[in-house]
């Protein structure tokens, strides 16, 4: 099982970044995925979830409104859409999900950095 997560970056508050993450190794598209995001002295949070099938999709309230979480089953790809970007939302960005035995996998991460 892989997870890789790209396209984190430096941007500016009000800017835009769009965040990917590959899988492999499992059957991605029976899997609800998740994105999470750990700041500095900070707990790991919940960003946005999204399930397998049918692709409900929930935010934490931090984000709602400016992020969007979407998946591609084809390309075994979980996307977070970041908009309006604040220095709060400075974080480590990850992709888990978690097996029905629940363990949990989780992808090495990608910085995002908003600031001016």
């Amino acid at each position: 099982v892989q997870l890789v997560e790209s396209g984190g970056g430096l941007v500016q508050p009000g800017g835009s970044l769009r965040l990917s993450c590959a899988a492999s190794g499992f059957t991605f598209s029976s899997y609800a995925m998740s994105w999470y995001r750990q700041a500095p002295g900070k707990e790991r949070e919940l960003v946005a979830a999204i399930t397998s099938a049918v692709g409900i999709t929930n935010y934490a309230n931090s984000v709602k409104g400016r992020f969007t979480i979407s998946r591609d089953n084809a390309k075994n790809t979980v996307y977070l859409q970041m908009n309006s970007l604040k220095p709060e939302d400075t974080a480590m960005y990850y992709c888990n999900f978690s097996t029905r035995r629940g363990y949990t996998y989780w992808g090495q991460g990608t910085q995002v950095t908003v600031s001016s």
